[in-house]
């Protein structure tokens, strides 16, 4: 699994460049937890651009990625959502908790 962590402004950009399913899931709560740990970010945004597919694991760590930052008093969002993974979150109701953004631009203005 490839991913890629920028930290700007006290926000945490995990991009993530593969599909998610349930044997890459692991490998990001272990570095997106790691990261999100260290720098103690007020907001956490998962990039899903490069993501096509997503299975029910991956709405597992996302929402396991928000208790995590949530103790902190920060947020978690999800920016470039394509239509097929945005229903999926949109059916699992993750939407009244979790953040939308259209594009990046959004979420260092927001």
């Amino acid at each position: 699994m490839e991913i890629t962590m920028d930290k700007e402004n006290n926000i945490l950009i995990i991009k993530l460049l593969e599909d998610i399913d349930h044997h890459s899931c692991e490998y990001i709560k272990r570095r997106s937890d790691y990261e999100i740990n260290k720098c103690r970010p007020k907001k956490v945004i998962f990039d899903l651009e490069k993501v096509s597919f997503m299975d029910s694991s991956g709405i597992g760590m996302i929402l396991g990625r928000y208790k995590c930052i949530i103790r902190n008093n920060g947020r978690l969002g999800l920016v470039n959502v394509n239509s097929n993974v945005k229903r999926i979150f949109e059916m699992s109701g993750i939407f009244k908790i979790i953040d939308l953004y259209q594009n990046i631009d959004e979420v260092i203005i927001a």
